[in-house]
């Protein structure tokens, strides 16, 4: 049987970096996890933070956040995938790091889907990325990085599942509003049911974002909600599981490509 032992870290950064991996530290003290996932924008808070502010906040990849996160890692001896902002000459990409339990960078997914909706424009602050998110290899799981907006588009998830992902981990920031949280439990459940994938969600937590983090079942059923506040828990998750699902559920291997190659799309392992 595999088990993979996920940590699952809501709070709400501030926008002092220091502050913000004390925080970290504090609410992760007692972690068995395999694997730790952050929210996205762990790195600082930005709102109400000009073009120009973000220029100050961000650092390059081996800057001393990550530096910060690779030494959370090799204390609990655990992977972690956080979300920063990593500065590239004269822009900052919205990337997720994934750490080794030995403090070694081993993934990075830039942020391909950037959030112009419901009046805000993130492509102000950050350059989209161009690559979906290498598979990676955390311990016992298969696992491929999305960050928060890229929820709504269902074509990369397919990417990662057709590609042999196990577990997508979602980093997000997922802004309050009319039934945002809502949208972000459906969006993650179909995400996860359609591709017979476990899904994950850290998201911040503060007046700005919703929490309510989530893990989502190869079978769209929500096995953990952290609901509201400042928290950090531990989910076992069972990936055999997912073999399981597809023997009930068998859509990927019900796909169509011969029709879908019909009307000019191709989606390929």
């Amino acid at each position: 049987m595999r088990v993979l032992r996920l940590g699952m870290l809501q709070f709400g950064a501030v926008r002092g970096k220091e502050e913000n991996l004390a925080k970290i530290k504090s609410l992760i003290k007692s972690s068995e996890a395999d694997l730790i996932l952050l929210p996205e924008y762990s790195m600082g808070n930005i709102v109400g933070a000009s073009p120009k502010d973000l220029l100050t906040i961000a650092e390059p990849i081996d800057g001393p956040f990550v530096e910060g996160l690779a030494s959370v890692a090799r204390e609990y001896s655990t992977y972690l995938i956080a979300g920063i902002f990593e500065k590239v000459g004269n822009g900052v990409y919205n990337t997720a790091v994934v750490v080794s339990p030995s403090g070694d960078l081993v993934g990075r997914y830039r942020k391909v889907h950037l959030f112009d909706a419901y009046s805000y424009r993130e492509s102000d602050y950050f350059l989209a990325g161009n690559e979906p998110s290498p598979i990676i290899n955390v311990g016992k799981a298969k696992v491929a990085v999305a960050i928060c907006f890229d929820i709504r588009f269902p074509e990369l998830f397919r990417i990662y599942a057709l590609s042999g992902a196990e577990l997508v981990a979602v980093p997000s920031a997922w802004f309050r509003g009319p039934l945002k949280e809502e949208t972000l439990a459906f969006l993650a459940r179909a995400r996860a049911h359609e591709n017979t994938i476990y899904l994950a969600l850290s998201v911040q937590y503060s007046k700005d974002f919703t929490g309510r983090s989530m893990v989502v079942d190869p079978l769209g059923v929500v096995v953990a909600d952290l609901g509201i506040g400042e928290k950090y828990a531990e989910v076992p998750i069972d990936l055999d599981y997912i073999d399981e699902a597809r023997k009930i559920l068998p859509v990927l291997k019900l796909r169509r490509e011969d029709v879908y190659k019909k009307a000019g799309l191709r989606w390929t392992s």
